[in-house]
């Protein structure tokens, strides 16, 4: 999507005779060097063609699939070396081939401090030092050692050891060890509340479990009771080593102790049993967007077929890539990130969204983020992250004076003409969005984005201005994170890209939602994946394995719940989800996530959230509306408050539905898919809250229950 130009001309005039110019003097070395590197394809348009041809084929011929990627036709892909089919074994491969090489780095902090802000409110700083690294060699003896540690405690193979913990360097150590081990890990969310954290607990009956100090004091300690098997507590941090006051039974450890035990040379010969392809990795609870979380139960064979799927996908992927880890490792798309990092060679220094940038809200002022520390050339981020930077962006934009503003708007509506074309524009870059690009320390390369469907405005945004392809992928937790990614050079919208060379993917008719394997021009269903990626099923719920299948090939297919549609080269298209679909009173159908989508462009809008009762004639909304865009609109009518005081206001109310019904109409939504009344929330929505995961996906049941209230007065009391 262009942005609006309402510029002086003669300006206008003279940036394009200086593109014309640049244009003339760069054709003809651009036009020999294309042509001398890729003879194949010619100079013009290149990446355009390579965008154009086939991704994915119908193996059988039929509209529904099921599709497999080019390469794939004749066979999935289930491992990337031959022989390494457990995770033990990838992370020694990966030791044995870059033993010197830096593994996982840590940010050392020189000091915290408390700042006062202007609203009463005192947030913690800090200032932070160099990235501190271990190498791969480093982490595989540390990781034996914790391992062994935890076999002398009394862990045994096949039983569940827990992680409960942020995403850290000892997290991926500590999983390490239980891979070797052959300890399934369990993993949980460092913000689920306290009955979910002793639900999963409890039933994967842990004896054991890894965690930091903060979540220990602060969410483990109060359910302790409540979990009667749990033995031992193994706390990453050094310091304290003495830890009175649990409940009799229960021994906490210092991570450190634990493998100084490990370590010893009467113990460090510990026999380890062999690890097989088909025992259980990692049983990871899901967030709970939709009630309890599940465990799901994934083997190593999963893992491993989902990490060649994914890395096939990334060009280039080597010992000199940095990536940085900020996402919770509980989260398959993090976990699955990192690992396909290490089975490359590559570094990971760890990071929190709260440091990830100079203008992070945990960073002293005038000091380095730390994708400023680290210059990652990898990154994963959920569209919420990627959403922020764009309208932070924006603002400042929006702020410039007009011959800055006129600059940008023409630079950026240039480069997307010329990335249309399959062009670069190296002086743009250098010129105008090197500043923006250095927001994520400037060397981005690759920037994969999962967890929920990214908006087509932001995605463009990225493309120019962090001067970085965007492969969107999609995947689920059930099929190990592993599904579609779009290749980096196909810079079209909207889509997540074909099947992986590790699975399937084929459409099942969705006759109550009205969509249909046999529609035109696009076949259209449930997305069914298939392929040795697709997990175990969930651990202790029979009921809810229904979703998964075997079918006459001995192969495991996953019923996803989403609706998507494929494209005549094979790139698929999500386009509902068969939980956010709602039938209104009068028989209209409402995609719920296809309306928060559409409305989270509007700059005013932070978060939303649309609800609707099937015996209502319209849509509802909850609103968390952008600070700063509220202020604005509030000063613009000469009404005074804090943001409390203007989310309460029934006039803001009404001036902001008019911004966001304005908004829809640009979008093209329906007239009964936009929100007809709202409520403004003046607190943001953030994992802690409860109201959303992790993977800032909302939480549908939370949230109705939270706005209780406001749902019956925005249905006349009902």
């Amino acid at each position: 999507m262009k942005l609006k130009e309402d510029l002086n001309p003669m300006l206008l005039l003279l940036f394009h005779l200086m593109v014309w110019i640049y244009t003339f003097i760069t054709f003809m070395p651009s036009y020999i060097l294309s042509w001398v590197s890729r003879p194949d394809v010619g100079c013009f348009g290149s990446e355009e063609e390579r965008a154009k041809k086939m991704k994915a084929l119908s193996v059988l011929g039929c509209p529904e699939g099921p599709y497999r990627a080019v390469s794939a036709t004749k066979r999935l892909a289930t491992s990337l070396h031959p022989g390494v089919n457990t995770l033990d074994k990838m992370f020694e491969d990966a030791a044995m081939r870059f033993p010197h090489r830096d593994c996982l780095g840590t940010r050392e902090v020189i000091s915290e401090e408390d700042e006062q802000q202007s609203n009463g409110k005192v947030f913690k700083k800090v200032v932070l030092g160099e990235y501190c690294w271990l190498s791969y060699a480093e982490i595989l003896t540390a990781a034996s050692q914790l391992g062994s540690g935890l076999a002398l405690l009394g862990q045994q193979p096949k039983n569940n050891v827990a992680i409960f913990c942020e995403t850290r360097a000892e997290w991926i150590i500590a999983a390490e060890a239980c891979f070797m081990y052959n300890f399934p890990l369990v993993t949980l969310y460092s913000t689920l509340g306290g009955p979910a954290i002793a639900h999963g607990l409890n039933e994967t009956q842990v004896t054991l479990v890894i965690t930091s100090r903060e979540l220990l004091e602060t969410r483990l300690k109060a359910i302790l009771i409540e979990v009667p098997r749990l033995q031992h507590i193994i706390v990453v941090d050094n310091t304290p080593t003495s830890w009175p006051g649990y409940p009799r039974g229960i021994s906490v450890h210092n991570m450190a102790a634990v493998q100084k035990l490990g370590a010893r040379p009467e113990n460090a010969a510990h026999e380890r049993k062999p690890v097989l392809p088909s025992d259980i990795a990692v049983i990871m609870y899901t967030s709970g967007s939709t009630g309890i979380p599940k465990g799901v139960m994934i083997s190593h064979s999963n893992i491993i077929a989902c990490i060649t799927g994914m890395a096939e996908r990334i060009p280039n992927l080597c010992e000199e890539d940095t990536y940085i880890g900020y996402l919770p490792l509980a989260h398959v798309l993090e976990l699955s990130a990192e690992l396909v990092c290490f089975s490359h060679g590559c570094r990971i220094g760890y990071s929190s969204p709260q440091t990830l940038a100079d203008q992070s809200t945990k960073i002293k002022k005038g000091t380095k983020g730390d994708a400023s520390a680290l210059q990652p050339t990898l990154m994963a981020a959920v569209p919420e992250i990627m959403d922020r930077i764009y309208k932070n962006v924006m603002t400042k934009v929006e702020e410039m004076n007009c011959v800055q503003r006129t600059l940008f708007i023409l630079a950026y509506n240039y480069k997307l003409e010329q990335l249309a074309k399959g062009y670069s524009t190296p002086l743009c870059d250098k010129l105008v969005f090197r500043k923006i690009r250095s927001l994520l320390g400037g060397r981005t390369r690759v920037l994969l984005s999962g967890g929920a469907p990214l908006s087509a405005t932001t995605q463009r945004f990225m493309n120019v201005c962090l001067c970085c392809p965007v492969g969107q992928g999609y995947g689920l937790t059930e099929t190990c994170g592993a599904g579609t990614i779009s290749e980096l050079w196909d810079y079209s919208t909207g889509r997540v890209g074909g099947p992986l060379v590790c699975c399937e993917i084929k459409l099942k008719d969705w006759v109550e939602g009205g969509y249909r394997r046999t529609d035109k021009p696009h076949p259209r269903g449930e997305i069914l994946i298939g392929g040795p990626n697709v997990t175990m099923g969930y651990y202790k719920n029979e009921a809810k394995n229904q979703d998964f299948f075997v079918d006459e090939n001995g192969q495991r297919w996953f019923c996803t719940g989403d609706i998507g549609e494929f494209q005549e080269d094979g790139c698929l298209k999500i386009i509902d989800r068969k939980k956010d679909l709602v039938k209104l009173q009068a028989g209209e159908y409402v995609s719920l996530g296809k309306v928060e989508a559409m409305l989270k462009n509007c700059p005013l809008v932070e978060n939303i959230c649309a609800y609707a009762n099937s015996d209502e004639t319209y849509v509802i909304g909850f609103v968390v509306p952008n600070q700063k865009q509220l202020l604005a609109l509030a000063d613009q009518y000469g009404i005074q408050g804090t943001r409390e005081e203007l989310c309460e206001s029934k006039v803001m109310e009404e001036l902001v539905l008019k911004t966001i019904t304005e908004a829809a109409l640009a979008a093209q939504l329906e007239r009964f898919e936009i929100p007809l009344k709202i409520c403004l929330s003046p607190d943001p929505w953030t994992p802690e809250t409860g109201l959303v995961t992790d993977a800032f996906k909302l939480k549908r049941k939370e949230l109705k229950t939270h706005y209780q209230d406001d749902i019956e007065r925005m249905y006349g009391g009902k």
